[in-house]
């Protein structure tokens, strides 16, 4: 039936709302809040905005959210659920579902500019100074026997960390040094408690220093970006590991200690080992231990062994070939001996039959005698006595003393 009014189908009513839409709201800037945030394998997230009176569905593909997060990197931290931000986009109607959407081309934290400028420059500066230089980093103590603890007294995080601390490493030492976490106040006091444990005269010295509080928005953890926080974290002669927020949540205090965990109930894990564990290592290490002395030691004996058989024959047939060497050296040597010593008894004789030919005593036998003075001189001639001398005249037998008339 004819009629003053347009008519249309679902689809081409659509289709007109679509271009309406699309010409009269394109490249707008819509800020809310960010409600069911889904970030699929694909890189394309999929939420919602939306304020005390309404809400509008978004979607930002990959390529836009990783353009977006370099040029504004607290959005890869900070795109969450109750994030209040500003998007650039185009409206748009979806057919299928009938429903109007933005195609968001950029997207940045709202509220947050001023802060995040604040964070990035100051980043900037400690790092060109070295303080989160990878090689300042100390490594932590191995079996750690005292914690010290700086956070809040009040909440679960001191619970949740003694709790895990205790159950991983029984008797452990635990200090804690309470300080507020979050407000203009909270560094001086954070500050404190790191002095309180690197303090040379302090009651309690810790292994190891935790900073830790839980989680919050990127307001609430900022005060873990103070200047004069950072610095007393970098400076602490214990070794630290800063634990605030949750693993997307990073501070400069994480920059600046030797170890950041994900989480204070991480810290505590990181801390200090499973003591049953190691007690189990320690056992298999002796048995291996064990195992190889035995190895060793039957190695060892079997060569020793070895050795011994075959010494045995070996000296046998050294000592044979001593006693044969010694047999052959005596014979030798007794040939030699006897014969050197009929030689020598041969020139022996000769030697005396010469020295008896020699002797002026052989002249006796044939009757002739050897007269000799006081002094034993040989008398040759009457001249050299006088009256009254003294001789000796020596015959073949016996001897004669005479005096001179």
């Amino acid at each position: 039936m004819p009629s003053a009014h347009p008519e249309f189908t679902v689809s081409s009513l659509t289709s007109a709302l679509k271009r309406t839409i699309e010409s009269g709201f394109s490249k707008v800037v819509v800020e809310g809040e960010v409600s069911g945030w889904k970030r699929y394998p694909s890189g394309h997230c999929y939420f919602t905005l939306k304020d005390e009176g309404a809400q509008i569905s978004a979607v930002m593909f990959a390529g836009q959210y990783e353009s977006s997060c370099k040029r504004h990197p607290e959005l890869a931290t900070g795109l969450k659920d109750g994030a209040k931000i500003k998007v650039f986009g185009n409206v748009t109607v979806y057919p299928p579902r009938g429903n109007y959407q933005i195609v968001v081309l950029s997207a940045m934290l709202a509220g947050l500019g001023d802060l995040m400028q604040k964070y990035l420059e100051l980043k900037a500066k400690l790092e060109g100074e070295g303080l989160f230089d990878p090689a300042k980093k100390r490594a932590l103590p191995a079996m750690p026997r005292r914690i010290g603890i700086v956070t809040s007294e009040a909440g679960a995080v001191i619970h949740d960390m003694c709790t895990v601390l205790t159950r991983r490493f029984p008797n452990l030492e635990i200090r804690l040094f309470p300080a507020q976490v979050q407000g203009a106040d909270a560094p001086k006091t954070i500050i404190a408690g790191i002095e309180y444990f690197n303090r040379e005269d302090s009651d309690f010295k810790p292994d190891i220093l935790i900073v830790a509080r839980g989680g919050g928005s990127f307001e609430d953890l900022f005060c873990f970006n103070d200047e004069a926080l950072v610095r007393a974290v970098a400076a602490s002669k214990v070794p630290t590991i800063s634990a605030v927020g949750h693993e997307t949540d990073y501070t400069l205090c994480d920059f600046a200690a030797d170890v950041r965990a994900g989480t204070p109930s991480i810290a505590a894990e990181i801390a200090v080992p499973v003591l049953e564990e190691l007690r189990s290592r320690l056992g298999a290490c002796g048995d291996q231990l064990v195992k190889a002395l035995r190895a060793k030691y039957e190695w060892y004996a079997q060569r020793t062994d070895y050795l011994s058989a075959a010494l045995v024959p070996a000296l046998q047939s050294r000592a044979a070939d001593v006693a044969h060497r010694i047999d052959s050296l005596s014979n030798a040597l007794g040939s030699s001996v006897v014969l050197g010593f009929t030689r020598r008894e041969a020139a022996f004789d000769r030697a005396r039959e010469k020295l008896a030919l020699l002797s002026p005593y052989s002249v006796l036998d044939r009757g002739y005698s050897l007269t000799t003075d006081k002094d034993g001189a040989v008398v040759k001639s009457a001249d050299q006595v006088a009256k009254g001398d003294m001789l000796h005249t020596r015959l073949a037998s016996g001897e004669i003393v005479s005096e001179v008339k």
